[in-house]
């Protein structure tokens, strides 16, 4: 059979997946009774059918990789197309502050905790492994694998290894764990702030039918193509920026092209905000008389944005890879464990206060995606926030963006441990470790600062 059967058939197999969850959460009481969203449901089926485990759906993990990366950012930039009214503005430098100060927060914690465990226990292992936790768990696997295949090149051996087994440890966090927290909290009194429910849907029913009546029905392209299209043009934008910015950076050395990589890691930042780009534009020219043969079509958006988290979500966890957690177990579960409770601990502190309006969907969308990836964030946003009514993902995204800025020294900080490892100086982990501590500080004391003049 033809190669170009295989992205069909993995569609086809996600299909199913979800079918399959859809059915059971509508069967067995004990799903109904625990918030368990389908899609999340659907993805530990694929797990347990994948090739890792029974074997009966010959997932490829690159495939999948593939359909989470560009499933993102078509959900983004329909997400970011489609304008919705929130309860209060995304909260730009706060959201940015909570992603950096929680790396840096989990890479002390890693670092820390390696420069302990190669003292008394492992002397020959890396001790800049340890950062590997804000990588995989902050930034997800691809940025994991990354940087540890390029420490691989240094002389570090499994880094790439190691940085998917704790992405993949990660999702566990960020999923089994989520959804515990998801279901803890959505009982809480003092979380209950804000309930979303069909109302939100009935609304956008009621504007898409308005919407309607614009236009006749003979139209030259169907509604959704035209919306499909807008989506299309935004992500070709996208496209050709990462390109530029690849041919502009590489040249520069290892930096440059470290740098290159992590802006394509964030292509649903940069298609988020040519959506808005074009939304505003778009706006703008229909008050001035300009029209199209159709307009943005809200509900059509949110559907078109659904269905791609809903699949992407699936795909995500589908593509963890049980074999990338058997080496280097020991140390890896010490990692992940202390470095999972901290984020709890740390998001259960610092979301409410940033975001004390929308308590509830912010802690689990930062929580799910700083153990995560952005789709797991999203996938227990969406069991208390099934139509992505509140903020968060609006604070996701666009602090996602203000994070790289944030998140710059970190970049120069990651070469501190490898200088180290190479020319046989300990030292430089201590620096490390205190260059961290220091910079938490500073982004601490700054957000703490912010949250204080909410409240005023």
């Amino acid at each position: 059979m033809n190669d170009s059967w295989q992205y069909m058939l993995d569609f086809v197999f996600i299909s199913l997946l979800i079918f399959v969850a859809a059915v059971l959460k509508s069967r067995l009481s004990f799903l109904r009774k625990w918030i368990v969203p389908t899609a999340m449901l659907a993805g530990f089926l694929g797990i347990l059918l994948g090739p890792d485990l029974l074997g009966f759906l010959p997932f490829d993990y690159d495939r999948l990789g593939n359909i989470v990366y560009h499933l993102m950012g078509i959900g983004f930039i329909a997400l970011s197309l489609k304008s919705r009214e929130v309860t209060n503005s995304p909260g730009i430098v706060n959201s940015g502050l909570i992603i950096v100060s929680t790396y840096l927060i989990q890479g002390i914690v890693g670092l820390g905790l390696f420069i302990v465990l190669v003292a008394l226990f492992y002397p020959d292992m890396f001790q800049g492994l340890g950062l590997l936790l804000p990588l995989g768990f902050g930034q997800g696997p691809g940025q994991a694998y990354s940087i540890g295949s390029s420490w691989e090149a240094l002389g570090v051996k499994e880094g790439g290894n190691l940085g998917l087994a704790v992405a993949g440890i990660g999702f566990l966090w960020a999923t089994i764990i989520g959804v515990v927290l998801m279901n803890v909290l959505s009982r809480r009194r003092s979380y209950q702030q804000r309930s979303y429910n069909e109302q939100d849907e009935e609304e956008q029913r009621s504007a898409a039918i308005a919407q309607h009546k614009e236009a006749p029905l003979a139209d030259a392209i169907d509604r959704l193509t035209y919306q499909v299209v807008l989506i299309g043009i935004v992500y070709l934008m996208t496209y050709l920026t990462l390109v530029a910015a690849e041919r502009l950076l590489t040249p520069l050395g290892s930096f440059g092209e470290t740098f290159a990589q992590l802006l394509i890691g964030f292509h649903f930042i940069i298609g988020s905000l040519y959506a808005m780009l074009v939304r505003s534009i778009l706006t703008k020219l229909e008050k001035r008389g300009f029209r199209t043969e159709h307009t943005i079509d809200h509900y059509m958006m949110q559907r078109v944005s659904g269905f791609a988290f809903d699949y992407m979500i699936t795909a995500s966890i589908a593509a963890i890879s049980i074999h990338a957690l058997k080496e280097y177990a020991i140390p890896i579960l010490l990692l992940t464990t202390l470095g999972g409770a901290v984020t709890i601990w740390y998001m259960l502190w610092i979301v409410p206060r940033a975001f004390p309006k929308e308590k509830l969907p912010n802690v689990l969308g930062f929580y799910g995606m700083l153990t995560g990836t952005i789709s797991t964030g999203l996938a227990l946003v969406k069991g208390v926030d099934p139509k992505f009514r509140s903020n968060t993902a609006d604070n996701l995204v666009v602090g996602s963006a203000s994070a790289i800025l944030f998140g710059f020294p970190m970049l120069l900080v990651l070469n501190i441990p490898v200088i180290g490892y190479r020319e046989n100086k300990p030292e430089m982990y201590v620096y490390t470790l205190l260059i961290l501590i220091a910079y938490f500080a500073l982004l601490f004391g700054a957000l703490l600062h912010r949250t204080r003049k909410q409240e005023k």
